[in-house]
């Protein structure tokens, strides 16, 4: 993976108080992770930092649209997202994550890349099943027909005859 610079934040020096940040997630943004489900997006993050003593704390906000694949009709299809995040990062010895939301740096540390978050807090707001609405005419036509020409009946008649012995005393 690329260093993304533009996602790099220096916090030595910086004052206390409230700082923002905005970034453009586009498709060139998604090149840099390998293996990444989403190829193009159009992405806005506003990201505000407050700067304590001893801890950083990010809030991202993020909105706009990814293009992912329909599980159903195999088609893109443009999914938006929206959503909120927070990152707790405090300076100790080492690094490491205490919790998803807190993450340990080292004090010897300059700046710290947002990069990773980023992406991460976009995959975790894509749903699981990826499908495009059920009154969308253009998702389904042929695939959907096939699937249902093998769909499984929904009762296997064979139990009926077991419904008879619910009713007998």
């Amino acid at each position: 993976m690329k260093v993304l610079k533009e996602y790099m934040i220096p916090f030595v020096g910086l004052k206390e108080g409230m700082h923002d940040y905005t970034f453009e997630i586009t498709e060139a943004f998604f090149e840099n992770f390998e293996q990444s489900d989403i190829q193009k997006g159009a992405l806005d993050v506003k990201v505000s930092l407050e700067r304590q003593e001893r801890m950083l704390i990010f809030t991202f906000d993020i909105k706009g649209h990814v293009l992912l694949c329909c599980d159903r009709c195999l088609r893109d299809m443009e999914y938006p997202l929206e959503g909120k995040e927070r990152l707790i990062v405090k300076f100790g010895q080492e690094r490491k994550e205490e919790t998803e939301e807190i993450l340990i740096i080292p004090e010897t540390d300059a700046h710290i890349d947002l990069s990773d978050f980023i992406y991460e807090y976009i995959m975790l707001m894509i749903p699981f099943k990826r499908v495009h609405s059920e009154e969308d005419p253009a998702c389904g036509g042929e695939v959907v027909e096939k699937l249902n020409e093998h769909r499984a009946p929904q009762a296997d008649p064979r139990w009926d005859a077991l419904k008879g012995l619910k009713n007998i005393e």
